[in-house]
């Protein structure tokens, strides 16, 4: 199971902090896990649809979409930050 962490304004929009859920079928990276969260609808669509305005992090590591995900990952999205 992927347990996906949702920080800043991504939690409040979607009233969670994370969720546990299988690994898509056919996912294989962070975008395909993007694009089967997106096909929920609702709020999922609507944080999802822009996907460059979201930074992820796969096992606690800064990572791209395109980085590979597995059944057992943590997954956590969140908005970009920046330093003051």
């Amino acid at each position: 199971m992927l347990r996906i962490l949702y920080f800043a304004w991504l939690r409040d929009r979607l009233g969670r902090s994370g969720e546990t859920l299988p690994l898509p079928q056919g996912a294989h990276c962070v975008q395909d896990l993007i694009a089967a969260l997106n096909a929920r609808g609702g709020e999922y669509a609507a944080i999802f649809a822009r996907p460059e305005l979201i930074r992820v992090a796969v096992n606690q590591s800064f990572a791209t979409i395109a980085a590979p995900i597995a059944a057992h990952d943590e997954i956590a999205f969140f908005p970009p930050v920046t330093g003051g």
